[in-house]
């Protein structure tokens, strides 16, 4: 559409007024619709979708600073993260942007590689920066946080901590079964480091899923990861030591695909075929592991959406939309692939 000129050549500056004017509306009606405050839920839905579509076309940026300085409010939310950067964390964090944004909030992230220390520091220094909620990710919260808070794969059950999981029994069973549906009885498990929020719970429902369904896990066929890296070498080194035993097995479920790719490299070091000599599984299906040779079989975690979740969840609460939950429970889906094959 044509705008109307200034002077100086430059186009008018939109403001909620004219949105306003065009459609014939109050500016505070108007204002509710595009800052998406409590009082547009009395507005009627196709009212909304006017005011969206014009203030769209008319090209109308919002001045946030004047609304945090209007409403006495930051509109921000602090992303505590073990690494940003990482493929798992990475995924989480776009999910938790892209919704922030659609909302007009923001968001300050910080990383903490599992030092305590250094976690209580950023805590505190988000509060002092006006922040109005907390987003973690593979973050052990063990203390109230005095704001509202979302974990993704937390796990603690802390008082206004709302924990983001997946059904890891669900996600054991999918990946086990898979491997004995294709004759594979001896079985090899790279355990996650200790540090990470998900390796006691993943590990305990590779327990209790084994005995339901009749594995038997041979302790000379774990071992323990001992690294928190975020490539591949999280599992090559510790794939070698398993190889170093000389027991024979014929299937891996590796702790995440980063130490399942590791553990690929390892593999084929020793003169072994993926997935002809071993089949390998991995876990949360990061962009990568479509496209390693062969492709891995593994365990989706829907991470983006999770930090969709995560960001619905805690603005939700920052604007008593919804009430508290401790937990919210997100179903895996299992994406078979050329890293696992019926056993020779």
């Amino acid at each position: 559409m044509n705008r109307t000129k200034t002077t100086s050549g430059s186009e008018p500056r939109v403001t909620l007024k004219t949105i306003a004017q065009r459609l014939g509306l109050t500016s505070g009606t108007v204002s509710a619709v595009l800052n998406n405050s409590a009082a547009s839920r009395s507005i009627p839905e196709p009212t909304k979708q006017r005011i969206l579509a014009t203030a769209r076309d008319m090209g109308y940026s919002p001045n946030y600073f004047a609304r945090s300085l209007r409403l006495q409010r930051a509109y921000t939310i602090g992303v505590i993260a073990e690494e940003i950067g990482d493929p798992y964390g990475g995924m989480i964090i776009s999910g938790v942007e892209e919704y922030l944004r659609k909302n007009n909030y923001f968001f300050l992230a910080v990383s903490h590689r599992h030092d305590r220390e250094v976690l209580q520091s950023y805590s505190k220094m988000l509060i002092t920066r006006g922040v109005e909620g907390f987003i973690t990710t593979d973050t052990s919260i063990l203390e109230e946080p005095g704001l509202p808070t979302v974990a993704v794969s937390g796990h603690e059950r802390v008082k206004g901590v709302t924990n983001i999981i997946l059904d890891h029994k669900l996600a054991v069973r999918l990946a086990l079964t898979h491997l004995m549906e294709l004759g594979h009885e001896r079985i090899a498990f790279l355990i996650g480091d200790p540090v990470s929020s998900d390796s006691g719970a993943r590990w305990a429902a590779i327990l209790e899923v084994a005995v339901e369904l009749g594995l038997t896990i041979h302790p000379e066929l774990t071992v323990q990861i001992d690294s928190n890296a975020s490539t591949p070498d999280l599992g090559y080194p510790f794939a070698k030591q398993l190889l170093a035993r000389k027991q024979p097995f014929t299937a891996l479920f590796a702790y995440n695909d980063l130490s399942a790719i590791g553990a690929i490299w390892a593999f084929r070091e020793a003169g072994l075929r993926v997935p002809e000599d071993v089949s390998v599984v991995g876990f949360d299906d990061i962009p990568v592991a479509a496209f390693t040779h062969p492709g891995l079989t593994t365990v989706r975690q829907p991470l983006k959406h999770m930090g969709q979740i995560a960001a619905k969840t805690v603005i939700d609460q920052i604007e008593g939309k919804a009430k508290y939950v401790a937990e919210i429970v997100v179903d895996p889906e299992f994406v078979v692939r050329g890293s696992t094959s019926r056993r020779q």
